[in-house]
């Protein structure tokens, strides 16, 4: 796996991964930033939820749940001090569809989280990750 970061100018940096596609990085205003795109640590969080959402989803394919959505938000803490490494994390699975089985799906997550997010498994080393699932019948 390969990607490169070039400098854009005041703090903000363009990142390309090795298959071709651009993200903005850049931080607040406050920090000196000019708020262009999210900062590399809403990035860490974003790459929580693709990693562990995309588990989720494969899955409960697997087990036959028909799924027709999911949502992931996450609510991250940080130490006050350098490195501000995250300290708490706690994720929200909202899963729709139709019959989903609370149980199946609350296993899904945990096994994501607990054994095959590679991104959980980093993040872990600093903070105590939750997670919660909430299950929507689709319409």
């Amino acid at each position: 796996m390969k990607v490169d970061i070039k400098w854009d100018g005041d703090l903000r940096f363009t990142g390309t991964s090795g298959t071709g596609h651009k993200v903005t990085m850049d931080t607040i205003s406050k920090n000196g930033g000019t708020d262009q795109g999210p900062s590399p640590m809403e990035y860490v969080l974003m790459g929580l939820g693709g990693c562990s959402g995309i588990d989720v989803v494969l899955m409960l394919k697997k087990m036959h749940q028909s799924a027709t959505d999911c949502l992931i938000s996450i609510e991250a803490d940080r130490a006050t001090t350098e490195p501000k490494v995250f300290t708490k994390i706690h994720l929200r699975y909202t899963v729709v569809g139709t019959d989903l089985s609370q149980e199946r799906v609350e296993h899904a997550v945990q096994l994501s989280t607990e054994k095959y997010c590679s991104v959980s498994a980093m993040l872990d080393k600093t903070a105590e990750i939750s997670h919660e699932v909430i299950i929507v019948e689709a319409d």
